[in-house]
């Protein structure tokens, strides 16, 4: 008995125990909750709502938990068996408040969030004072496990790094080449999904001037983990000199060339001087079955390898 005691209030004290090793943490930046653009702005706002009001719900939950505790417990002075008489069966009063709160709660919470998923499906609105910019297109292609980046504008290509100008749109056009990805820049929005054969579109904004993390966040393999890139976000000026020194230094992107980088695998930071675009679309349905045509047999060899693992695994 002596231990069943000491173990439950050992556990007790996990929930606590909790709070303090999460309370460590809070030196660490979370890049969600320090938005350095519109779209992530938002989000932010929508995210720190909804923690309060559901924290609201929480207080009154538990205060109501306490009181009744307290209040009905069975060794308070002077109880009598008499005392507690809900009388709960066909109350039509308590029927419609635990009807009702539900309806309020869940329609609290979705005309924001609502409100939010269809703003995010525009470009953001230029701040007050400040005119209105046309978004800059930028096709964002994943293959295993790379990232192209093509600027139709400047007719310009990059893979795993990205240059933006800031306080302006980026119309980000999301297609994948093989397996499904998802493009995603912490602080400067929420992710969307890349897939074959059709075509997504992020808009997304940096207003200040650094250095961000992207990556995938879709689970696609063993490469996943390195499917990485950095995106530059600076100046106007900044962006239009170093579109231009790409397009006037920078080799041009070759059909052959783009094949061999389509080869499942890893690859460095590169720079092109024309794009993809003007050979293969793989948003297109047409399109969309390029790689597995072109290394089918490369596929096929990984499969029956596959195979031979799985076999000897149960063997």
């Amino acid at each position: 008995m002596k231990a069943k005691h000491l173990r439950n209030r050992w556990l007790g004290l996990l929930p606590l125990g909790l709070i303090l090793f999460l309370s460590g943490c809070g030196q660490l930046e979370m890049t969600v909750l320090d938005p350095k653009g519109p779209v992530a702005q938002s989000q932010y706002d929508l995210i720190v709502y909804s923690l309060w009001f559901m924290l609201g719900i929480i207080v009154v939950v538990f205060a109501l938990f306490a009181y009744m505790l307290i209040k009905y417990r069975e060794n308070r002075p002077g109880r009598k068996e008499s005392d507690y008489d809900p009388n709960l069966h066909g109350n039509t009063t308590i029927e419609v408040i635990w009807t009702v709160i539900p309806f309020i709660i869940v329609i609290l919470l979705s005309i924001p969030t609502v409100t939010t998923l269809f703003d995010l499906e525009k470009a953001p609105e230029p701040a007050a004072g400040e005119e209105e910019k046309e978004p800059l297109v930028v096709y964002a292609t994943t293959a295993d496990w790379k990232w192209f980046f093509s600027y139709p504008e400047q007719d310009i290509e990059t893979v795993n790094y990205l240059h933006i100008p800031t306080d302006r749109p980026i119309e980000f056009r999301l297609s994948s080449a093989d397996s499904m990805s998802a493009l995603w820049i912490p602080a400067l929005g929420g992710q969307k999904y890349n897939m074959a054969g059709m075509m997504t579109t992020l808009y997304l904004q940096a207003d200040e001037e650094g250095v961000y993390d992207g990556r995938n966040s879709n689970f696609n393999g063993e490469g996943f983990a390195a499917q990485t890139f950095k995106v530059y976000a600076e100046s106007e000026e900044d962006f239009n000199t170093w579109a231009e020194e790409i397009k006037n230094e920078a080799p041009e992107l070759t059909a052959e060339r783009y094949d061999e980088l389509l080869a499942p695998g890893m690859t460095d930071v590169q720079s092109y001087s024309s794009t993809h675009l003007d050979y293969v679309k793989h948003h297109t349905r047409e399109d969309m079955g390029y790689v597995v045509e072109k290394y089918r047999e490369q596929f096929k060899e990984k499969l029956h390898l596959y195979e031979i693992e799985k076999q000897e695994s149960f063997q």
